[in-house]
C-alpha cells in the first residue's frame, strides 16, 4: 500500500510539473507574439506580416475605432508611401498574462519611440490588452485594446 501511495504521489507530482512548465512557456510565447508583432507589423510597416499574428478575425480597438485586418494592411501600405519613414522602436513591459483552455489575455505597456535619421522625435504610450488563441499554428492575436496613456 505504502508503494502504490508513493507511485500515486509521483505520478501527481510529475503531472504537476509538467503541468507548470508548460504554463511558463505558453506565457513566454505570448509575451513574444506581442513583441514580434509590434516590431514585425509595426515598426517595419509590413502588411505582410498581419496574417503570422493575428487571426482572421482579429480586431484592434484604438482610441473609439475598429480596425480590422483590411484596415491595418491598409495603414501600413500608405504609411510607407509617407517620406521619411521614421524609425519605431517599441518596448514592451507585460503587466500580466493568464492562460486557460488554450485562450490567453494579456495586460501591457507599450512604449514606442519614433526618430528620423536617429534623432528621437517622439514617443509615444500605450496601456494595451490582448487576447490570443492557440491555433494549429501557434498562438495568434485575437483582439487588441489600446488606449493612449500620458507620457511617463
Amino acid at each position: 500500500m505504502k508503494k502504490l501511495n508513493t507511485l500515486i504521489f509521483m505520478i501527481c507530482f510529475t503531472t504537476l510539473s509538467f503541468g507548470q512548465n508548460s504554463t511558463k512557456t505558453d506565457k513566454s510565447k505570448i509575451e513574444q507574439l506581442v513583441i514580434e508583432s509590434f516590431d514585425e507589423i509595426w515598426s517595419k510597416l509590413d502588411s505582410k506580416n498581419i496574417d503570422k499574428y493575428y487571426t482572421k478575425d482579429f480586431l484592434l480597438l484604438e482610441n473609439g475605432e475598429i480596425w480590422t485586418n483590411d484596415t491595418i494592411a491598409n495603414y501600413l501600405d500608405k504609411a510607407l508611401l509617407d517620406k521619411p519613414i521614421p524609425k519605431r522602436v517599441n518596448s514592451i513591459e507585460i503587466i500580466d498574462i493568464k492562460i486557460l483552455n488554450g485562450m490567453a489575455w494579456v495586460a501591457y505597456k507599450n512604449h514606442a519611440v519614433f526618430s528620423f535619421e536617429d534623432k528621437t522625435s517622439k514617443k509615444v504610450y500605450w496601456l494595451e490588452s490582448a487576447t490570443a488563441i492557440l491555433t494549429k499554428n501557434g498562438w495568434k492575436l485575437e483582439m487588441l485594446h489600446s488606449t493612449r496613456a500620458k507620457g511617463e
